[in-house]
């Protein structure tokens, strides 16, 4: 089996507390822009939830049922709404997170982050945390063509990074969307954590190798399933 070099974590759900973040700035979005008036709010409510993880534009383009110019508004204005509530209430990270990819690193692996959150929101998380120097790469949908559920993400921190092949790439997130973008980048390990979106049935059935209860999980996973190399497995 590959040894892992490139770990990919999602930020919100995964290694950032979202708090609902995510769901208040979309109810800011809707309420300025009317984006989910074709649809009861309910409905709209629950196809954000289903679609966490997700690079936003694709989501405000199916409920503006394909109005692409009234999506890219919506988009801008949850943007807008998520750096307001950042600004608001602070960010935090999802407890152990920060230790945990400081582990990481120190063993020797390379750690992307990655969002379907436009660069303005991610840098805006990065900034609250401090977290700019704790990483390799940060990713949004912009810096890699499509968002998830797509490959691109995974393969872009593949490249960005000079990780040498996709099985020694570890993909974890809390969400579907997460899982299913790692099987298609075709990920030597795929995990899903349960602080976040989605609950243990929906990870699995999206295809997780693995489902944690966080991403503090992660390392010690790995070396049980013999998936550091040697003097990785050493520092574990």
């Amino acid at each position: 089996m590959t040894a892992i070099e490139l770990v990919v974590l999602d930020m919100a759900g995964t290694t950032v507390l979202d708090d609902g973040v995510v769901e208040q700035a979309f109810q800011r979005a809707a309420e300025r822009t009317g984006v989910a008036e074709r649809m009861p709010w309910d409905e709209a409510l629950q196809y954000v939830r289903d679609t966490m993880g997700m690079s936003k534009i694709d989501v405000f383009t199916h409920l503006s049922g394909g109005d692409v110019v009234a999506a890219a508004a919506a988009t801008a204005a949850f943007e807008g709404a998520c750096s307001e509530i950042v600004s608001e209430q602070g960010v935090a990270e999802i407890p152990g997170a920060a230790e945990a990819i400081a582990h990481m690193r120190d063993a020797g692996l390379k750690v992307a982050l990655t969002t379907g959150f436009a660069p303005v929101t991610r840098d805006a998380l990065l900034d609250g945390l401090g977290w700019r120097g704790l990483v390799d790469v940060a990713l949004s949908p912009v810096d890699a063509g499509r968002g998830r559920p797509a490959p691109d993400l995974v393969l872009t921190a593949l490249l960005r990074t000079g990780t040498t092949a996709v099985s020694a790439v570890a993909v974890v997130g809390d969400t579907s969307s997460d899982v299913q973008s790692g099987r298609r980048a075709g990920a030597g390990f795929v995990a899903g954590v349960l602080s976040g979106a989605h609950d243990r049935a929906t990870l699995v059935d999206a295809g997780a190798d693995a489902v944690l209860d966080d991403v503090t999980g992660l390392m010690p996973t790995l070396h049980e399933r013999a998936l550091l190399g040697t003097a990785l497995a050493r520092s574990s």
